[in-house]
């Protein structure tokens, strides 16, 4: 146990157990003898571990060269030691610290850092973090903001080895890589800015089927880049195939136009009630990272056939992968992959996408061409399309390999196998209630409460029309009694389903109570459904979110 939680700790700290009471700072002895203090979230983690395992109930931070004992808190008030100065290094000292061999070092801002027992800890990956090897790491901050809190700059303070000679500062003004993003509309609640993360209100999702482009949730994963048109094309290459580059004009006029409705949905969409049972890292979706859209462009079979691959070719590929034109500082892009039997099945209606809702994609949402993937999660649907590549091998992209992946609710960070799971492709049978919002205040109607939202599962219908949501039930007392909804859904055309089901039901409310749990679920045509709680497909990601929807609201007026 000691050793698996010392991996949690900085370079030279061991750990050790004590008493009374868990708190949010951590005693610590550096190697020089002095007395520092800790508010760090594994040290956090590592301390709950080991109450759990009953060692005891405080995180001491002590020299390696020590044993792992006993520690006894200075009393309250106690005087602690001065902290002497940290060693100063030059620019050219953390420069040759770029490896692992010799310890990898960065900088920040006028802080020196080694970092090398945290590289495989790293959500990134080990590889993200070495791009920094040797350098500052303010310019991955300014790309990836999401390093920008309190939490993460304790956490890298615990790596701290010293300063920079003079004062001075590796990251050479770094300039904003988001300097050139678009304006969006005040209305979407934003998750985060940098890169920009925001949602549909929920109250806006059930207005209309179609949600408007401007109000559809938007997720970027690296800055929107800027595209010249005049210079776009789009390669398109790989097993099979003869390498091809199409500009915008050549998708518009060479093939044949498509419109599809299609409904988006990001994978960790109502990741927020999973954060509520246990801290998730990601951004924190309540119920409004979703959307459906009329996409109109080319099919993605059409163009594969002018490039040489259509389903009667023999071919060893088994994956399409997708690069985007939004790439970090190193140049490496956003990438995602989907099955080669996808691509090139006709009933599939994979489009390269140029249009949505009647008008072209704006900067948010992929312009000038992106990929919609009917019933296959958002990410990876990628936008602002460069790059088509028939492989035998899935897209080797962070995002695809360590992301968008879901494990049992028992793997945590230091025991995930991200080979071990499969990139997510389809989304799971979901729901949620817009309307009335958690937490309202309602007023009932001949005892009655008005309820609305949303439920999806895409999916290729077999035979005959319809819709792939085919019921769902909502209640008001805990699931003894059930509501079944009416269902408004956008007609399937040739016998495929890809759009959302908007719902709304009257459901009774409990005789005399004001404090009321509202709950829904759906059932798609294959009868499957819903789980009735979080616990059972809660995971370190916070994917794929579908257990039962629950809003509390407070009845003013039976």
């Amino acid at each position: 146990m000691v050793q698996r939680l010392s991996r949690l700790l900085p370079k030279g700290f061991a750990c050790a157990r004590s008493s009374p009471a868990l708190s949010g700072d951590f005693a610590g002895v550096a190697l020089d003898g002095s007395e520092r203090q800790y508010s760090w979230q594994h040290a956090r983690a590592a301390a709950a571990a080991l109450v759990t395992a009953g060692l005891g109930s405080l995180l001491v931070l002590r020299p390696q060269t020590s044993e792992c004992e006993e520690a006894k808190l200075a009393s309250a008030g106690q005087t602690q030691r001065k902290q002497p100065a940290l060693p100063i290094y030059h620019a050219e000292d953390v420069a040759n610290h770029n490896n692992k061999e010799q310890g990898v070092w960065v900088t920040y801002k006028d802080g020196v850092y080694d970092v090398t027992d945290f590289l495989e800890m790293h959500p990134g990956g080990a590889s993200r973090l070495m791009l920094a090897a040797g350098g500052a790491i303010d310019p991955f901050w300014a790309m990836y903001q999401q390093h920008q809190n309190d939490e993460i700059r304790s956490l890298l303070e615990g790596y701290r080895i010293g300063s920079l000679a003079g004062g001075q500062d590796m990251s050479q003004q770094v300039a904003d890589p988001y300097s050139h993003e678009p304006q969006r509309h005040p209305a979407l609640i934003v998750r985060s800015q940098k890169p920009f993360n925001a949602e549909t209100p929920a109250a806006l999702l059930i207005g209309k089927l179609y949600t408007p482009n401007d109000l559809f949730y938007v997720r970027n994963h690296l800055p929107v880049p800027a595209v010249d048109l005049a210079a776009y094309a789009l390669r398109i290459e790989g097993e099979g195939l003869r390498t091809i580059e199409l500009s915008l004009k050549d998708l518009q006029t060479m093939f044949k136009r498509h419109t599809i409705s299609a409904t988006l949905q990001c994978a960790g969409n109502r990741r927020i009630d999973m954060s509520d049972l246990k801290d998730i890292k990601g951004t924190t979706w309540a119920a409004g990272a979703i959307g459906n859209a009329e996409w109109s462009g080319v099919t993605l079979k059409d163009v594969l056939e002018y490039a040489g691959l259509d389903e009667s070719s023999e071919t060893d590929a088994e994956h399409v992968q997708f690069e985007g034109l939004d790439s970090d500082m190193e140049g490496v892009c956003y990438g995602a992959s989907i099955l080669i039997e996808k691509a090139i099945n006709k009933g599939a209606d994979v489009l390269l996408a140029f249009e949505m809702n009647g008008r072209p994609l704006s900067k948010d949402h992929g312009y000038p061409v992106r990929v919609i993937a009917p019933g296959i999660v958002g990410a990876r649907n990628v936008k602002w399309l460069s790059r088509i590549i028939i492989s035998k091998e899935e897209s080797q992209s962070h995002w695809q390999q360590h992301d968008y992946k879901s494990f049992s609710p028992n793997t945590d960070y230091d025991t995930v196998d991200w080979d071990s799971a499969p990139a997510i492709q389809e989304p799971n049978v979901t729901s949620a209630i817009c309307s009335p919002n958690n937490h309202e205040a309602v007023t009932t109607s001949e005892g009655m409460i008005p309820v609305k939202g949303f439920a999806y599962r895409s999916s290729r219908m077999k035979s005959g029309g319809g819709h792939s949501i085919v019921r769902v039930d909502v209640s008001a007392d805990g699931g003894k009694t059930w509501t079944v909804a009416d269902l408004r859904s956008v007609p399937a055309k040739r016998s495929r389903a890809w759009s959302w089901s908007l719902w709304e039901a009257e459901v009774p409310a409990p005789a005399a109570q004001r404090d009321i749990e509202i709950i829904c679920k759906a059932t798609d045509n294959a009868y499957n459904t819903q789980p009735d709680s979080v616990a059972g497909v809660w995971n370190l990601r916070g994917v794929l979110n579908n257990a039962w929807h629950r809003v509390k609201v407070q009845v003013t007026d039976q």
